[in-house]
């Protein structure tokens, strides 16, 4: 103790008080900077499900195109081995072929939107 009965080692009121006001502002900051993180991680589980439901969509799609062309490749096989001449076989190649490039040009037109879609999805800002 001092002379006029003041401990020297003690911290001043004033010093004390802008201590406690930087402690409760820190706090402060701190609180709003973990919100911030819930809220940023919880944006993030949002666009993840989006990614995977559009990931699921796309996957069924080709899943449905693979079946579709294999069954028409079988359909195919199947006619040629009826055919009764070689005309006949020609006919047959022209018309599957030209099903074949119009079935894949709109099977890759879809893919496209598919995807260009899920890019979107996946890109936009949730609120």
């Amino acid at each position: 103790m001092s002379i006029d009965g003041r401990d020297p080692f003690a911290i001043p009121k004033d010093m004390r008080s802008m201590a406690e006001a930087s402690f409760e502002q820190a706090r402060r900051s701190f609180e709003q900077f973990l919100s911030s993180a819930h809220a940023g991680a919880g944006s993030l589980e949002q666009r993840g499900e989006a990614v995977r439901a559009s990931a699921k969509e796309i996957k069924e799609k080709a899943v449905s195109y693979a079946q579709k062309n294999v069954q028409t490749s079988l359909d195919y096989a199947q006619s040629l081995l009826k055919a009764k001449d070689l005309t006949e076989v020609m006919r047959l190649h022209g018309e599957y072929v030209t099903g074949q490039m119009r079935s894949l040009s709109e099977q890759a037109s879809e893919m496209g939107q598919l995807v260009g879609r899920a890019a979107m999805d996946a890109a936009r800002p949730k609120t």
